[in-house]
C-alpha cells in the first residue's frame, strides 16, 4: 500500500539557491551579484530586492570577518499571491576569536552596525548555533 504525502501549497512553490562563499577578497561583491541574478530569474518583488542584497551582504561579511570558513550562503523563496518570502541564511563554522574581541586593525567606529541594519530590514531574524557552526538568518517579506 502506497502511502501519500500531503505537501503544504507554500513549501511546494518554494525554491532554493546555495552558493559557497569562498573566503577571498571580492567573494561578497561577486555572491551578491549572483544573488541579484537568482532573485530577477524567480521573479522576487521588486519592493525587497534591494533590502536583501543589503542583508546578502552584511550577513556574508560578518562571516568573512568574524567567523571560521567554510561559509554558505543559502536563499530560499516562497511566493505567495503576489508576494511572498524570501529566507536568506548564511552558514559559518563558529567564531573565530572570542566574544567582544574586535578583529586587528578593524576601527569599531567604522563596524559593527551590520547586525542593526539586518534587523531594521527583516520581518524576522535570527541565529542557530549548531553541531557544524552558526547560521544567522533573516526573512524578508514582499507586501
Amino acid at each position: 500500500m502506497a502511502v501519500q504525502l500531503e505537501v503544504d501549497p507554500i513549501l511546494r512553490d518554494t525554491v532554493e539557491h546555495v552558493c559557497p562563499l569562498p573566503p577571498v577578497t571580492g567573494a561578497v561583491s561577486a555572491v551578491r551579484r549572483r544573488v541579484g541574478t537568482v532573485l530577477a530569474d524567480w521573479n522576487v518583488s521588486r519592493d525587497i530586492v534591494e533590502d536583501s542584497l543589503l542583508v546578502v551582504s552584511e550577513l556574508l561579511t560578518n562571516a568573512l570577518v568574524h567567523a571560521l570558513p567554510p561559509a554558505q550562503l543559502r536563499l530560499s523563496w516562497a511566493p505567495d499571491d503576489g508576494s511572498g518570502t524570501l529566507r536568506v541564511e548564511v552558514t559559518d563554522a563558529g567564531p573565530v576569536r572570542a566574544p567582544g574581541q574586535s578583529p586587528a586593525g578593524i576601527d569599531p567606529d567604522e563596524h559593527g552596525r551590520g547586525e542593526q541594519i539586518v534587523h531594521a530590514l527583516a520581518a524576522r531574524y535570527g541565529i542557530r548555533v549548531h553541531s557544524g557552526g552558526v547560521t544567522r538568518w533573516a526573512d524578508l517579506v514582499a507586501a
